[in-house]
C-alpha cells in the first residue's frame, strides 16, 4: 500500500469517527434529554464529553492535516471552489463545535451535581441544553455538504 492511500484511509476513517461520533452523540443526550431520568442525562452527558475527548478531537485534528495533504498530492489548489467551500463548511462546523464542548462540559457537571444532590437540573442546564442543541444543527448540516463536496467535486463557480 503507498502513502497516499494509508493517508487517504487516515482521512476517511477520521471523517467517519468525526461525523459518526457527533451524529451519535447528539442523539443520545438530545433523548437523555427528553427521558426525565436524570441518571440517565448524567450518565449520557458524561459518555458525550468523554467521546468528543477520545473520538472527535482526534478526528477533528486529524481531518484538514490529511486532506491538506491529499489535496496537495492530488494536485488540487485549496482555492479550487469545491475543495474552498468544504474548508469553509469545516470551519463553520468547528466554529459550533468548539463551543459545544464547552457547553458539554458543563451540562454534564450540572448532571452530575444535581444527581449528587438530589436536586432537579437548574434552568441554567436547559439553557445550555437549547443552545448546545442549536449548534448541532449547522455543523451537522455542514458536515453533511462536506461529504457531498468531497465526493462529488461540483464544479461551484469560476
Amino acid at each position: 500500500m503507498n502513502t497516499y492511500l494509508v493517508i487517504k484511509w487516515l482521512h476517511i476513517v477520521s471523517s467517519v469517527l468525526l461525523a459518526g461520533t457527533g451524529f451519535g452523540s447528539a442523539f443520545y443526550l438530545f433523548f437523555a434529554n427528553r427521558s426525565g431520568s436524570l441518571a440517565a442525562q448524567a450518565v449520557v452527558a458524561r459518555l458525550v464529553k468523554r467521546a468528543d475527548l477520545w473520538f472527535t478531537t482526534p478526528a477533528v485534528i486529524v481531518q484538514p492535516v490529511t486532506g491538506v495533504w491529499l489535496a496537495m498530492q492530488a494536485g488540487w489548489s485549496l482555492d479550487t471552489p469545491w475543495l474552498a467551500a468544504s474548508i469553509a463548511l469545516y470551519l463553520l462546523a468547528g466554529a459550533c463545535w468548539l463551543p459545544v464542548v464547552w457547553l458539554q462540559i458543563r451540562l454534564s457537571a450540572m448532571a452530575d451535581e444535581a444527581l449528587a444532590s438530589g436536586r432537579p437540573l437548574p434552568p441554567l442546564y436547559w439553557r445550555y441544553a437549547r443552545w448546545w442543541e442549536g449548534l448541532g444543527y449547522p455543523a451537522f448540516v455542514a458536515v453533511l455538504v462536506v461529504f457531498y463536496l468531497m465526493v462529488n467535486k461540483p464544479v461551484l463557480w469560476g
